[in-house]
């Protein structure tokens, strides 16, 4: 049976939240692979959505927050103008501690000195580029409307105005061969960019490339050249001194994304902005999703939650675990047991065990990590733990 502090127990408390995350919807089209809640063609709803976003930070108490995470959609689409407002209004929602991680997701066509003199302006000191491609035909078939041109140059642009540029890239697209992606690592890493993210390109329900894989016009990659893909990724960006530290990030010493860290350990956030989710004492909660939906909630003065749910501490552990494996370092379990008031190791043995047995975790002590092996199955194991 599991051991398991009562949430009364003096020594046990839901941690405290300090991190926030605002989502930005507007994007200049979708994309076909694009499943996040993002509206396009509708840039005049940004003065109402600015206005949205403020009234719903509005019912919190200033709390002081360690990251900012303004994401999308696009924030980078906004308007010089809209974007500064934006940005000095968060500064009043928020007391961003003193050494605080900014960051803020941009595409490449968006990116010139103007905008980028806003955000340092407004203290931004980190930048998400989702260039996901540097080769034409890749770029033409995932949608993107940024040249390979324009995603190197504002790279070396974003490089010089805020320091901490980050890549988002895609791989595994249709047709693309072990070769294609290696050019287009090789060249994300030929620039100054500290942190680098891949994705293998998934057909998620909803999305226009998910239709167009049912009706057998677009196949995706064979599962061993994906494999080899991400395989290469490993190698390469080890050799290059970008250091894999989770199962889609890699980071050069001292710059992995501590917004996203708040996320996987667990740490709590607020969040604002349609189909943005918080975890914020014990709660989980999720705004609706549909943009036009969320800002008349919030004009006619409901709620725009769409879903919300108490977390019980066994599953707070559990995701704690299943989020906290996925780390190329690993887990200590037994801190994690005292952080989370539940005995980990009892909870989840048969979930260790199992994945022991599969050879995809090795447990050293408390400590429990990937195997190489692991590594690729990281999502069964997380499936184990969460139970």
């Amino acid at each position: 049976m599991q051991t398991k502090l009562a949430p009364s127990d003096p020594n046990w408390a839901w941690p405290t939240s300090r991190s926030a995350y605002v989502h930005v919807p507007f994007c200049r089209h979708r994309c076909g692979y694009c499943n996040f809640s993002v509206i396009a063609n509708r840039d005049e709803l940004m003065k109402p959505f600015l206005s949205a976003i403020d009234q719903e930070l509005a019912s919190l108490d200033r709390p002081e927050i360690d990251t900012l995470f303004l994401g999308g959609g696009t924030p980078t689409h906004l308007p010089v103008a809209e974007l500064d407002w934006l940005l000095k209004q968060l500064a009043v929602r928020f007391d961003l501690s003193e050494h605080s991680e900014r960051s803020v997701e941009a595409n490449p066509e968006d990116i010139d000195e103007e905008k980028l003199r806003v955000l340092a302006d407004n203290g931004i000191n980190r930048i998400s580029l989702g260039v996901q491609s540097f080769t034409p035909e890749k770029l033409k078939l995932l949608q993107r409307s940024h040249s390979a041109a324009q995603a190197a140059a504002a790279i070396e642009l974003a490089a010089k105005w805020i320091g901490n540029v980050s890549v988002d890239l895609i791989f595994a697209a249709p047709g693309e061969s072990v070769s294609d992606w290696q050019a287009d690592l090789q060249t994300a890493l030929d620039l100054p960019i500290n942190h680098l993210s891949t994705y293998a390109l998934t057909f998620e329900k909803g999305t226009s490339f998910w239709n167009a894989k049912r009706l057998g016009r677009l196949e995706g990659v064979d599962e061993d050249v994906e494999v080899a893909m991400y395989t290469l990724t490993r190698q390469v960006t080890a050799q290059r001194g970008i250091h894999h530290y989770e199962i889609s990030n890699f980071a050069k010493d001292g710059f992995r994304c501590r917004h996203n860290l708040a996320y996987w350990e667990g740490r709590g956030w607020y969040a604002a902005g349609p189909g943005a989710a918080r975890f914020v004492e014990g709660r989980r909660e999720v705004n609706h999703r549909s943009t036009t939906t969320y800002l008349k909630r919030i004009e006619s003065n409901q709620s725009p939650i769409a879903e919300s749910e108490p977390i019980t501490q066994e599953q707070y552990a559990r995701e704690r675990a299943a989020f906290g494996v996925r780390m190329i370092d690993g887990i200590d379990f037994a801190k994690l047991s005292r952080e989370t008031g539940v005995d980990l190791f009892t909870l989840c043995a048969e979930a260790i065990e199992t994945s022991t047995r599969d050879g995809f975790i090795q447990r050293r002590g408390d400590h429990i990590s990937l195997t190489p092996r692991g590594i690729l199955f990281a999502d069964s194991v997380a499936s184990e733990l969460l139970g």
